[in-house]
């Protein structure tokens, strides 16, 4: 998946915002959920998948090691899958793009497999560490052939042999990882006995509801420590399944965003997924003031769903405390751009995992506001923005988004909020995530 053309464009005040919007089916969820139905044996559906180029990596991977997937005209997608332990040997490497949960998970996936696959990405995806994930992988039997980095650290290109039969392991996560911890638990599909993850702070647990829904034996508990341990019973035997994917939170944190901070708006979010796991931005906003009512709560296939309804809102600073981060590690940097409107100070620390992400999103997040008249000071695991109390930002720059969706939606929303139009260099990687994100915001000014 070669990079395209820079797209900049330059996003201004238009008004207030107005509408209903749906924002695309979650990441994670639609991940997993092309994971587990191309290991199952037989048909499964799934409805409301993302279509955006990560989601799409992970589909193109599957085909690759021999399950049948295919979109129909509805936009429901159907998958063949090919049993556990039934992957084939992929005939060329595995493109990932700039996707790095299809990267780790599917490594998981491979390193129990009896097959060898090399994967490859773009440059941001390649500047990514994926050590967390190779060193307890390797100590299940799978061999990798890495691109050697800093601190031996470990790069794409990787090439990845997997073993079989792997060996079960009990594993207790240095760092709060979803990804990690997925791909540990898809490597314990195929490898005979019980594996085990234990992790000291809960992450987004998607993976457990899908491979329980999917069939999977789990148990769940907690340790004396107040740890969550998690074992899966390998050699399982996954059914078909039929996913309804609800809507992202990730991605619905931006029309809520916009809705706060745009004077005279009201908006209203359907179908978004409000896993607890996940709804740490909603918390956090509403802490700081923002009206935001969750309506028609209801649970879609095994997770919490419900409409948002955001109207604008005078905001005022916080302090996060570092336990909410894994709920939402990936809203950060839109955070910042509200903390950057509201009255006072806001801190926020245990940020360390936002540094490896499609960029490192604090400095490049910190570097962007200061440049559009956000006073802010960078730490080593966080930020402090001094919010302005104002209506307005200044504005008025190009920001340098380093081919990170998320960093060119949040300097969107900014440019909304600005004196002087804000241009992002590139917008072209936000078809990652949310491919109508520029549609989305141009109905809710145009209402």
């Amino acid at each position: 998946m070669a990079h395209t053309s820079p797209s900049p464009k330059a996003f201004a005040m238009s008004g207030p915002l107005s509408g209903t919007v749906r924002v695309p089916g979650d990441k994670s969820i639609s991940h997993r959920s092309l994971m587990l139905s191309a290991l199952a044996v037989g048909e499964s559906v799934i409805e409301g998948l993302l279509e955006g180029e990560d989601v799409l990596a992970t589909a193109a991977a599957m085909r690759a090691m021999g399950a049948t997937i295919d979109r129909g005209v509805d936009g429901v997608w159907r998958v063949h899958g090919v049993g556990v332990g039934g992957l084939l040997q992929p005939e060329s490497a595995l493109d990932m793009g700039n996707s790095g949960t299809s990267t780790r998970l599917l490594m998981g996936l491979v390193a129990s497999h009896a097959i060898t696959a090399t994967f490859t990405g773009d440059a941001s995806l390649s500047k990514r560490p994926m050590a967390r994930v190779t060193d307890p992988l390797g100590t299940m039997g799978a061999v990798f052939t890495c691109s050697p980095g800093e601190k031996g650290n470990q790069y794409l290109p990787i090439m990845v042999r997997g073993a079989c039969p792997a060996v079960p392991i009990t594993y207790r996560l240095p760092m709060a990882s979803a990804q990690v911890k997925s791909a540990i638990l898809l490597a314990g599909l195929n490898t005979p006995g019980i594996t085990t993850v234990i992790e000291p702070v809960p992450t987004r647990d998607h993976s457990e509801r899908m491979l329980a829904g999917f069939g999977a034996k789990l148990d769940i508990s907690t340790d004396a420590d107040g740890a969550r341990v998690i074992s899966i019973h390998g050699e399982a035997e996954l059914t078909p399944q039929h996913v309804v994917v609800p809507g992202d939170p990730s991605s619905a944190a931006f029309p809520m965003v916009a809705a706060l901070l745009v004077p005279g708006s009201e908006v209203r979010i359907d179908n978004v997924g409000i896993n607890p796991t996940r709804a740490g931005l909603i918390e956090v906003l509403q802490a700081m003031g923002g009206d935001i009512t969750l309506v028609d709560e209801r649970v879609v296939g095994g997770e919490p769903v419900a409409d948002l309804i955001v109207r604008h809102s005078a905001l005022k600073g916080i302090e996060t405390s570092p336990d909410i981060v894994p709920s939402m590690v990936d809203e950060f940097p839109i955070l910042f751009v509200a903390a950057s409107l509201a009255e006072g100070k806001s801190v926020f620390r245990g940020l360390d995992e936002l540094r490896v992400k499609e960029s490192d999103r604090i400095s490049v997040m910190a570097k962007g506001l200061s440049a559009i008249g956000v006073t802010v000071e960078e730490l080593e695991d966080g930020l402090i923005v001094h919010g302005s109390g104002a209506a307005t930002l200044a504005g008025g720059a190009t920001i340098a988004a380093e081919l990170d969706h998320r960093i060119a939606m949040s300097f969107a929303i900014a440019g909304l909020v600005s004196a002087a139009p804000v241009t992002i260099d590139d917008m072209s990687p936000v078809a990652t995530s949310f491919p109508i994100f520029e549609a989305m915001l141009e109905s809710l000014s145009a209402q």
